[in-house]
Protein backbone atom coordinates (compact mmCIF):
# COMPACT_ATOMS: atom_id res chain seq x y z
CA UNK A 1 0.00 0.00 0.00
CA UNK A 2 1.14 3.06 -1.29
CA UNK A 3 0.47 7.08 -0.20
CA UNK A 4 1.29 9.76 -1.94
CA UNK A 5 3.13 13.01 -0.85
CA UNK A 6 4.11 16.04 -2.21
CA UNK A 7 7.12 17.51 -1.26
CA UNK A 8 7.78 21.29 -0.64
CA UNK A 9 11.02 23.32 -0.04
CA UNK A 10 10.71 26.37 2.34
CA UNK A 11 14.24 27.98 2.52
CA UNK A 12 16.41 24.86 3.73
CA UNK A 13 13.50 22.90 4.94
CA UNK A 14 11.41 20.10 2.90
CA UNK A 15 7.91 19.30 4.11
CA UNK A 16 5.51 17.38 2.80
CA UNK A 17 1.77 16.24 2.40
CA UNK A 18 -0.11 13.28 2.02
CA UNK A 19 -2.56 13.79 -0.48
CA UNK A 20 -4.62 11.12 0.53
CA UNK A 21 -4.55 11.97 4.55
CA UNK A 22 -4.64 15.67 4.50
CA UNK A 23 -3.37 15.81 8.54
CA UNK A 24 -0.42 13.49 7.61
CA UNK A 25 2.59 15.48 7.47
CA UNK A 26 6.15 15.65 7.58
CA UNK A 27 9.44 17.26 6.89
CA UNK A 28 13.31 17.18 6.93
CA UNK A 29 16.37 18.97 6.55
CA UNK A 30 17.48 17.26 3.48
CA UNK A 31 15.53 15.44 0.73
CA UNK A 32 16.33 11.72 1.99
CA UNK A 33 15.40 12.98 5.47
CA UNK A 34 12.61 13.76 4.48
CA UNK A 35 11.66 10.66 2.91
CA UNK A 36 12.62 8.62 5.96
CA UNK A 37 10.38 10.95 8.09
CA UNK A 38 7.03 10.25 5.58
CA UNK A 39 7.43 6.63 5.81
CA UNK A 40 7.32 7.05 9.73
CA UNK A 41 4.71 9.83 9.95
CA UNK A 42 2.59 7.79 7.37
CA UNK A 43 3.05 4.51 9.41
CA UNK A 44 2.33 6.45 12.86
CA UNK A 45 -0.32 8.09 11.60
CA UNK A 46 -2.27 5.14 10.08
CA UNK A 47 -1.16 2.57 13.19
CA UNK A 48 -2.53 5.36 15.88
CA UNK A 49 -6.09 7.07 14.81
CA UNK A 50 -7.02 10.00 16.48
CA UNK A 51 -10.30 7.86 17.11
CA UNK A 52 -10.88 3.55 17.15
CA UNK A 53 -13.57 4.72 14.54
CA UNK A 54 -11.65 6.37 12.01
CA UNK A 55 -12.08 4.87 8.38
CA UNK A 56 -8.83 6.01 6.09
CA UNK A 57 -9.36 6.84 2.88
CA UNK A 58 -7.23 4.38 0.40
CA UNK A 59 -4.58 5.27 -1.85
CA UNK A 60 -5.25 5.97 -5.40
CA UNK A 61 -3.88 4.30 -7.85
CA UNK A 62 -1.82 7.17 -9.79
CA UNK A 63 -1.39 10.55 -9.10
CA UNK A 64 0.14 12.80 -11.79
CA UNK A 65 2.23 15.97 -10.65
CA UNK A 66 5.15 18.06 -9.35
CA UNK A 67 7.15 16.78 -6.43
CA UNK A 68 5.01 13.57 -5.87
CA UNK A 69 6.34 10.77 -4.04
CA UNK A 70 5.21 7.43 -2.99
CA UNK A 71 5.58 6.36 0.78
CA UNK A 72 5.17 2.88 1.10
CA UNK A 73 2.97 1.35 4.70
CA UNK A 74 4.91 -1.15 6.69
CA UNK A 75 3.02 -4.70 5.76
CA UNK A 76 1.88 -5.06 9.43
CA UNK A 77 0.39 -1.51 9.62
CA UNK A 78 -1.31 -1.78 6.09
CA UNK A 79 -3.24 -5.82 7.33
CA UNK A 80 -4.13 -3.49 10.65
CA UNK A 81 -5.81 -0.62 8.41
CA UNK A 82 -7.16 -2.65 5.99
CA UNK A 83 -9.03 -5.21 9.05
CA UNK A 84 -9.98 -1.82 10.96
CA UNK A 85 -11.30 -0.32 7.81
CA UNK A 86 -13.47 -3.37 7.00
CA UNK A 87 -15.07 -3.78 10.42
CA UNK A 88 -15.55 -0.03 10.89
CA UNK A 89 -17.12 0.13 7.28
CA UNK A 90 -19.86 -2.63 8.98
CA UNK A 91 -20.20 -0.82 11.74
CA UNK A 92 -19.51 -3.69 13.73
CA UNK A 93 -17.78 -4.06 17.32
CA UNK A 94 -14.58 -5.99 17.93
CA UNK A 95 -16.21 -8.30 19.84
CA UNK A 96 -19.05 -8.38 16.52
CA UNK A 97 -16.15 -8.99 14.57
CA UNK A 98 -14.40 -11.76 16.78
CA UNK A 99 -17.95 -13.67 16.61
CA UNK A 100 -18.41 -13.38 12.39
CA UNK A 101 -14.96 -14.74 12.39
CA UNK A 102 -15.83 -17.65 15.49
CA UNK A 103 -13.05 -16.68 17.25
CA UNK A 104 -13.81 -16.98 21.39
CA UNK A 105 -11.89 -14.42 22.40
CA UNK A 106 -11.95 -10.85 21.95
CA UNK A 107 -8.77 -10.22 22.95
CA UNK A 108 -7.58 -12.65 20.24
CA UNK A 109 -8.80 -10.30 17.34
CA UNK A 110 -7.58 -7.29 18.98
CA UNK A 111 -4.13 -8.22 18.41
CA UNK A 112 -4.99 -9.04 14.75
CA UNK A 113 -6.10 -5.26 14.72
CA UNK A 114 -2.16 -4.22 16.55
CA UNK A 115 0.94 -3.79 14.29
CA UNK A 116 2.86 -4.63 17.24
CA UNK A 117 0.85 -8.17 16.80
CA UNK A 118 -0.68 -8.91 14.08
CA UNK A 119 0.70 -12.05 12.11
CA UNK A 120 -1.87 -13.84 11.42
CA UNK A 121 -1.22 -17.46 9.50
CA UNK A 122 -2.83 -18.45 6.50
CA UNK A 123 -5.90 -19.92 7.65
CA UNK A 124 -7.07 -17.10 9.45
CA UNK A 125 -6.45 -15.06 6.71
CA UNK A 126 -8.92 -17.16 4.73
CA UNK A 127 -11.31 -16.62 7.02
CA UNK A 128 -10.62 -12.95 7.49
CA UNK A 129 -11.18 -12.99 3.39
CA UNK A 130 -14.17 -15.27 3.97
CA UNK A 131 -16.14 -12.75 5.92
CA UNK A 132 -14.27 -9.40 4.63
CA UNK A 133 -14.15 -10.42 0.59
CA UNK A 134 -13.36 -6.19 0.52
CA UNK A 135 -10.33 -6.91 1.84
CA UNK A 136 -7.38 -6.83 -0.75
CA UNK A 137 -4.49 -8.76 -0.46
CA UNK A 138 -2.48 -7.38 -2.91
CA UNK A 139 -2.35 -4.17 -1.08
CA UNK A 140 0.00 -5.69 2.16
CA UNK A 141 2.41 -6.80 -0.97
Amino acid sequence: MEYHFRIHQEGPIYWAECLELGDCLAQGHTELDLLDNLHEALNLHLEHPDSTKTIFPMPRKQLAGKNIVKVSVNPRVAWVTLLRNARLARQWTQMEAAKALHIKNVYTYQKLESSKTANPGLDTIVKIKAVFPEIKLELLI
